[in-house]
Formats: C-alpha cells, sequence, structure tokens
C-alpha cells in the first residue's frame, strides 16, 4: 500500500514538474522577472498559510540555517533561467537542464564531495561531455540555459541533502527570504509600469497568484513519494518530468529538432542509462551482501 501511495504521489510531482512550460508560457506577457518576484511572494504566502494550517509555524524559525540562504539564491537562478527559457521559446533546452542534471550531480560529487567513480559512471560523465561538445556546435552557442538550469539544481539538491529540514518549512524559509527583495525590486525597479499583476486581466491576475500552490504542490508530493519509495526507484521516475517538457517543445511550442541536435540528446540519454544500469547494478550488489550478512 506505501509503494503504491508513494508511486502515485511521485508520478504526480513529477507529472506536474513537466507540465510547468504550459503554466508559465500563460503567464505572458509578465517577464521572467515579474514572474520570479510573484513565484517568490506567494509560495512563501503558501507555505506559511499551509504550516499554520498544519500547526507547524513553530518549527520555521527553528528550520533557519545559513545553508538556506545560499539554497534561496540558487533556486531562484533556476526559476529565473527555467521561465526566460520556456517565455523564449527554449522548452527543449529547459528539458536538456533536467536531463543533464544527474549527470552535474555525479560531478559535484567528485569536486564537492570528494567521490570515487567507478567505470560506468566514467563513461557516462565522459559521453555527457561529449553531448555538451555535439551542442554546443549544433546551437551555435554554449547551451547555457540547460548548463545553468543543471548546475543550480544539482547545487541545490547538494545543499538541501546537507541540511535537515522538512520540505514544506525548507521551501518556505528559501521563499521568505526572497520575498524582501522581490517586493523591493517591485516597488522600487520595476514601478506600476513594469507589472502586470494589476494591469492585465482578471485571469492573468489568478495565474500569477496561483505561482504558489503550483510551485508548493508538487514538493509536497514528491516529499511524499520521498518517504514511501526506494531511492532507485526515485531515480527513475525523475525522468517523466525532462521528457514531457521535451514533447511539449517539439509538439506544443513547434521547437526544431534537426539531426545534429538529436544526436547531441541522444548521447545524453545513452549517458543516462549507463548511469541507471550501473546504480541498479551496485544497489543489487549491496542488497545481496546484506542478505548474506544475516
Amino acid at each position: 500500500m506505501e509503494i503504491r501511495q508513494g508511486l502515485g504521489y511521485a508520478i504526480a510531482a513529477y507529472a506536474l514538474w513537466g507540465l510547468f512550460p504550459l503554466y508559465f508560457a500563460a503567464l505572458e506577457p509578465a517577464g521572467a522577472i515579474e514572474v520570479l518576484v510573484h513565484r517568490c511572494v506567494w509560495t512563501a504566502v503558501f507555505g506559511v498559510l499551509l504550516l499554520a494550517a498544519l500547526r507547524r509555524l513553530r518549527g520555521l524559525r527553528a528550520a533557519f540555517q545559513p545553508k538556506l540562504v545560499l539554497a534561496a539564491v540558487v533556486i531562484a537562478v533556476n526559476w529565473l533561467v527555467y521561465v526566460y527559457g520556456v517565455q523564449t521559446n527554449q522548452v527543449v533546452e529547459t528539458s536538456l537542464g533536467y536531463f543533464l542534471n544527474p549527470l552535474l550531480t555525479v560531478v559535484l560529487g567528485v569536486t564537492v564531495l570528494r567521490e570515487r567513480l567507478r567505470g560506468p559512471q566514467w563513461a557516462a560523465v565522459g559521453i555527457g561531455a561529449a553531448a555538451g561538445v555535439v551542442l554546443t556546435v549544433e546551437y551555435g552557442r554554449f547551451p547555457w540555459i540547460a548548463i545553468t538550469l543543471a548546475v543550480a539544481f544539482g547545487t541545490y539538491g547538494l545543499l538541501k541533502k546537507s541540511v535537515t529540514v522538512p520540505a514544506t518549512e525548507g521551501v518556505t524559509v528559501e521563499t521568505l527570504l526572497l520575498t524582501p527583495i522581490a517586493l523591493v525590486y517591485t516597488w522600487f525597479f520595476a514601478g506600476p509600469d513594469g507589472s502586470t499583476f494589476t494591469s492585465g486581466s482578471v485571469w492573468h491576475t489568478v495565474l500569477l497568484v496561483l505561482a504558489g500552490p503550483v510551485t508548493g504542490i508538487p514538493l509536497l508530493l514528491y516529499a511524499g513519494a520521498a518517504r514511501r519509495l526506494p531511492l532507485t526507484m526515485m531515480g527513475l521516475l525523475q525522468y517523466i518530468t525532462p521528457v514531457l517538457q521535451f514533447a511539449l517543445g517539439i509538439t506544443v511550442f513547434g521547437e526544431a529538432m534537426p539531426p545534429a541536435r538529436l544526436l547531441g540528446f541522444g548521447l545524453v540519454w545513452l549517458a543516462l542509462a549507463l548511469l541507471t544500469f550501473d546504480g541498479l547494478r551496485q544497489r543489487r550488489a549491496a542488497a545481496a551482501l546484506a542478505v548474506k550478512a544475516r
């Protein structure tokens, strides 16, 4: 029962994240910075209201840790670049960022945590690097949107791994830290002419306010899934998000997929297949050793 429930939560969370391009595209003519402002503010409001309903508001002060300041900055960069990518019809490249994330996580493990890589992991990183070269040549520029998203989200995951804070409290603290900056930007830099919150339609205003639950609900589903499912299963299911984004980029947003770009993506998928196979093999070996030790 727990596994089935966790599976439902995980699929729902990853599917909602995969459908994000449809939501953020609907927020135009609000620009990427304005969307970031509203996402920070309304996610903070949503988090505070939810914690109040759960009678966990007192945990906010205890949840604050210095690393969450850096986590807030990193996730803000991720959110900003992602919305920019969607609004400039580069959804396929944003999906590439999340395909690359597991590879960047491996690289961060080596460079930051001093972990040692196994042969298949080195091969996956090498293939990923080759994919980066192919895609850079194909795009005619460095795929900075994909790389920024992968590095930012990988760094965010690394920071969150080192703090013992529940998901709701953590995201609420992060967005509360960002909210004053967002409000200062809105009032002193954007000005009344730089905001579509009041000048747009009622539906547009509602969509901007919904940035809070749109951000918070998948995180809650993810937290529920993570408590119920093995890490291996969570790792396999995470590809639902970039696959959906990739499909939306080609079908709904009509982005081109020339052969060279498809080759670059193919190399990334090959690298991910190697990582997944190696991870599954290592888990089975560890489980076998645990059985023998009993």
